[in-house]
């Protein structure tokens, strides 16, 4: 199984990002016929604005142009793609910040909204964050069923909460793809650490493609180090700094080695998490 991640730097110029990804794209070398899943960051298309930008680039989710121009480079470039966040308007005049698993025909697989929002004070040049101003929070999970790999989807501050992670699991998730925009702060304390915990807790791939650097003159500060951890919990591949891809290839028979050996999903003694949100 082939997979790029794509470490960005998105700006609040909708045209200019989807320029950037494309002639990434354009960059890819597809050394067999194997499947390709290219995984994009969160808020690709669009970051920053202290998210009034996200409200103004907000569509429903039937002929949202953003989405159409996802689909589109999944298709001309022929990968499966986890397309990052789009804003999609909620029926409470908030708005979704959703995830897309596209095939390279273009069809929707599958579809998550983020669930947990990022409400928090970090020591940083934004200083307060409240994603929950402006966006509703999701309530249903999403694992897919590829020719690949049976795919899970979180976002970002999801991270943080290792019951979703398990709920993914025990929905049959085999990799789970985080599209994230971590700050510098948080992600300088934690990130690393609960990827490799999320990774081991659920002898799953963890594919974690992350923003870097500073974002519309500085008014966001992102971590970057796009990672991916394997089922044991080691550091498969990392791009600390800097734009461009991480590329690598997972072994699936390398998660059923470790599932096999350490089955311990029949070992815990712990009620199993609802496959729904609250």
């Amino acid at each position: 199984m082939n997979v790029s991640l794509l470490q960005c730097q998105s700006s609040l110029d909708i045209n200019a990002n989807l320029s950037f990804i494309e002639s990434q794209l354009k960059q890819l070398k597809f050394e067999s016929l194997q499947p390709h899943l290219v995984v994009l960051p969160e808020c690709c298309l669009l970051l920053g604005g202290r998210e009034t930008a996200q409200i103004a680039a907000a569509a429903p989710e039937q002929n949202h142009p953003l989405k159409q121009s996802l689909i589109d480079l999944s298709c001309r470039y022929q990968v499966y793609m986890v397309a990052g966040t789009i804003p999609v308007l909620a029926d409470d005049g908030r708005i979704y910040s959703r995830s897309y698993l596209f095939a390279p025909d273009g069809q929707v697989l599958g579809q998550y909204d983020k669930l947990h929002l990022f409400d928090v004070d970090v020591a940083d040049g934004t200083g307060r964050y409240r994603e929950s101003d402006t966006f509703c929070p999701g309530s249903h999970i999403c694992v897919v069923d590829t020719p690949m790999a049976k795919i899970g989807l979180a976002i970002c501050y999801d991270l943080r909460f290792p019951e979703l992670f398990r709920a993914l699991t025990l929905a049959g998730a085999e990799v789970i793809v985080l599209p994230a925009a971590f700050t510098q702060v948080t992600g300088a304390a934690h990130w690393q650490v609960l990827l490799q915990a999320r990774a081991i807790e659920n002898q799953c791939f963890i594919l974690a493609a992350d923003q870097w650097g500073q974002h519309n003159q500085g008014n966001r500060h992102t971590y970057g180090h796009s990672m991916v951890v394997d089922p044991w919990g080691r550091v498969q591949a990392c791009l600390p700094e800097g734009l461009g891809w991480l590329h690598t290839q997972l072994d699936l028979a390398e998660l059923a080695k470790v599932r096999n050996s350490m089955p311990v999903q029949t070992h815990n003694r712990f009620a199993p998490p609802t496959l729904q949100a609250l």
